[in-house]
């Protein structure tokens, strides 16, 4: 079978430098909040190009954790993209903002043409997310934003060195917020996240927080949470980090494989916004017989995955905010069709053929 992802391939890749980070941290003595975790802060600033990094939990938190910082509460609004994936969502609603959703572009990405129309007097942020690891349409968003003095949040979970017309995802907003699940681009041997930004009271408010709302042990300001990156994973990030520039390119070069070699009028593949990159998180395929297809690729020993198959405004948590099948068409429809393939950092030139001799048989 091949798998959508294959987790110990990224491992084997450097085993020897990931194990030997391993013990010198356990080693150490030192397990929360200490060295590792400062120099990934730095370290990981500087790849994606802003002034601070703050280490946290988990991806989940920085979401939620961003809209606190950024005054986020009841009766505030926060328009995102209607086919996001549910945390984002979350963030907003966890403060006890609400989402307004607005339909997404061709590339996935938050529609900016019909963020304006979206926007009240109880607006206070856009949230954007670069889905699959393509950037958004960062010009007209930003625009929009300083236009009607609004906050803007990027979720960058599937994202990790993509840019937007030469200038990196996760410097675009008030606050970024990446995950490093261990599926993501920058993943970590379990769970991880940070925020970015390049605010100074911001990163101090996040610094606060994630440590229970102390600055000074057991002085506390607020009444903050527990989501600290703990030292072990951030430096195995450390580690694949300083290999995220060929891990990206390795993805790029299966993702323009399939994009070459995949023929199929049924099929519709995924396309790149001009001036954009995408690290191509996932490589997700569009099939008006999507389950028909990927139950002949799973006879064909080719596992897929539906990312994602109900759109947040459809799902039983959100049922409060009365939304109805039929409301965002364009979303719908895609949760209707999107099939994610196998994409993966060490996946086999003859495992690509494969899904690509099997995806052009499709019938």
């Amino acid at each position: 079978m091949i798998q959508t992802n294959r987790l110990d391939k990224g491992y084997f890749a450097y085993q020897q430098e990931f194990e030997d980070k391993a013990l010198e941290v356990l080693r150490s003595g030192w397990y929360v909040m200490g060295k590792e975790l400062a120099a990934f802060e730095e370290e990981f600033a500087a790849f994606v190009g802003s002034k601070y990094c703050v280490g946290l939990g988990n991806g989940l938190d920085a979401l939620k954790l961003a809209f606190r910082v950024l005054g986020i509460g009841p009766g505030d609004e926060v328009i995102v993209q209607a086919n996001t994936y549910i945390a984002s969502v979350m963030g907003v609603t966890m403060n006890g903002g609400t989402p307004v959703f607005v339909e997404p572009d061709e590339y996935f990405g938050i529609d900016a043409d019909r963020i304006e129309a979206a926007i009240t007097d109880r607006t206070k942020a856009v949230l954007v997310v670069h889905l699959y690891g393509q950037a958004c349409r960062m010009d007209k968003v930003t625009e929009i934003c300083k236009k009607y003095d609004l906050k803007l949040v990027e979720d960058c979970a599937q994202c990790h060195g993509s840019d937007f017309d030469g200038k990196r995802t996760g410097t675009f907003g008030d606050v970024a917020c990446f995950s490093f699940y261990p599926t993501k681009n920058l993943g970590a041997f379990g769970d991880g996240g940070a925020v970015t930004t390049d605010d100074p009271e911001l990163a101090k408010q996040f610094r606060i927080l994630r440590n229970y709302g102390s600055e000074k042990r057991y002085y506390n300001m607020v009444v903050g949470e527990n989501t600290r990156l703990d030292e072990l994973q951030a430096g195995l990030l450390r580690v694949r980090l300083s290999h995220l520039d060929e891990l990206n390119e390795e993805r790029c070069r299966i993702a323009e494989k399939y994009t070459k070699g995949i023929k199929n009028p049924k099929i519709q593949l995924p396309e790149v916004r001009e001036n954009t990159t995408s690290v191509w998180h996932q490589y997700v395929i569009r099939c008006e017989e999507r389950d028909r297809l990927a139950e002949y690729l799973k006879e064909k020993e080719i596992a897929t995955i539906i990312h994602y198959p109900i759109p947040p405004h459809l799902s039983q948590a959100y049922g409060y905010l009365g939304y109805k099948e039929g409301d965002f068409p364009i979303t719908e429809k895609m949760a209707a069709e999107v099939l994610s393939i196998p994409i993966y950092n060490g996946l086999t030139e003859e495992d690509q053929e494969t899904v690509i001799k099997a995806l052009n048989e499709y019938e």
